[in-house]
């Protein structure tokens, strides 16, 4: 029978690194460019290819060897000889000699000879017909001269040289980054599997269709969705019984397919808090930590593997369940997505209200930022507040962390907060 790990009260920071102390990243898998996005990169992201790959024209124009056009100007123009057209995605052919020009496309590589671009509207062209060159037009004149250097000429390799490092191991995919990687020759990505999170609900009273006594589930979806926008794929099992027999059956199903499974109700003291009691005895339960977190709320917290999968265990009131899932699952998540940071980064705020906070734990407390980004404690509709006041979390925008020594809340003073999504 495992024996769970019995530890003094501990900090919302102690908690958050047995969590992730609990998890590890996921291996890595290669996957496509085009199911990239929102991964995690394993490794160094290394341009193979230089960016421009050739020197290439940045304008719509002429060719030409700068030297020729120097001293031209709308009094004294430069007459030079169109010997070429040059599209976008074709190789030219021949040299830009002296007193020559290319026509030449946006994108078009650049002809041997030529070292400069004309805009057409500095030309006598004025602008280009829609179609191949016209062959009674094979003299331009040059009213304007080119800035000094390769003007309007992007040279290979000006955005990147093949080798650059690109992005660290750690770094989310972005659509941005995804687009670099193909224009640096990649088609696809070496990055961390996404993980696959269950989330369980426990309790007898909850029900998707409530009878007497009981309540519609809301923690399952509430915490399913939190662990799909920190990144994870979810599958949600819904409502467990309070008893030992449906939990561990729940816990066997996922265990088969999860990377983390996390769980809500039933970690406290209560004589039916079946989570706690199968975690800290049952043998397929293993390292069980039970903790009381100097926070409010969510005190209660169990840590556990479950057939070696990692269980996190929250409180089942709907506030301390959320409040969990942010500065809990979602660091766990974190990591086993390959990312390095820990904790959810927080900015500070004034506050716009004043609200008492107990002495010794960290409050956490639903916000909203009025027009001036001050935060003011969310309110449920029917007035004051609680950890099953579901009503608060869909206004709040942000959960302010109120220290452990500061037992008011004044207006004007800066108040820590975590950000929502």
């Amino acid at each position: 029978m495992p024996r769970p790990r019995t530890t003094p009260p501990r900090t919302v920071d102690e908690h958050t690194g047995r969590v992730t102390a609990l998890v590890a990243p996921l291996p890595v898998v290669a996957l496509p460019l085009d199911d990239a996005a929102g991964a995690v990169l394993a490794a160094p992201l290394v341009a193979r290819a230089d960016v421009p790959p050739f020197a290439n024209a940045a304008m719509d124009g002429y060719a030409v060897r700068a030297d020729d056009v120097r001293a031209a100007a709308p009094g004294a123009p430069v007459t030079l000889r169109v010997v070429a057209d040059v599209a976008a995605g074709v190789a030219p052919t021949g040299v830009v000699g002296p007193g020559e020009a290319a026509r030449i496309m946006t994108g078009a590589p650049v002809p041997d000879g030529a070292d400069a671009v004309v805009p057409v509207e500095d030309t006598s062209t004025g602008t280009f017909a829609h179609g191949p060159l016209d062959p009674a037009h094979v003299e331009i004149r040059v009213l304007h001269p080119v800035r000094p250097g390769r003007s309007h000429v992007r040279d290979r390799a000006e955005d990147v040289a093949a080798g650059s490092t690109l992005a660290a191991p750690g770094t989310v995919v972005t659509a941005r980054l995804v687009a670099l990687a193909a224009s640096v020759g990649l088609t696809s990505l070496p990055v961390h599997r996404t993980p696959h999170v269950t989330v369980v609900s426990t309790g007898s009273e909850l029900a998707a269709v409530p009878g007497p006594g009981q309540i519609p589930d809301s923690n399952s979806y509430l915490l399913a969705a939190s662990a799909r926008a920190a990144g994870a794929v979810v599958d949600r099992r819904g409502a467990v019984p309070d008893t030992a027999d449906a939990l561990a059956a729940a816990l066997d199903a996922a265990a088969s397919t999860a990377d983390l499974v996390v769980t809500s109700g039933g970690v406290s003291a209560g004589a039916l808090d079946v989570v706690r009691h199968l975690l800290t005895t049952h043998p397929a339960a293993s390292d069980a930590d039970v903790a009381a977190v100097g926070m409010q709320p969510g005190k209660p917290q169990v840590l556990a593997r479950w057939r070696g999968v990692p269980v996190i265990a929250v409180p089942g009131n709907p506030v301390a369940a959320f409040v969990s899932s942010e500065l809990f699952v979602r660091p766990a998540i974190d990591r086993l997505r390959g990312l390095p940071a820990a904790a959810r980064a927080t900015v500070t705020r004034a506050a716009g209200d004043s609200w008492t906070s107990p002495p010794g734990r960290l409050q956490v407390v639903p916000v909203v930022h009025d027009d001036a980004e001050r935060v003011t404690p969310v309110r449920a509709t029917s007035g004051g507040s609680g950890s099953h006041r579901a009503s608060v979390l869909a206004r709040a925008d942000a959960l302010a962390l109120v220290p452990e020594d500061v037992t008011q809340v004044r207006p004007g003073d800066r108040v820590e907060v975590v950000l929502l999504d």
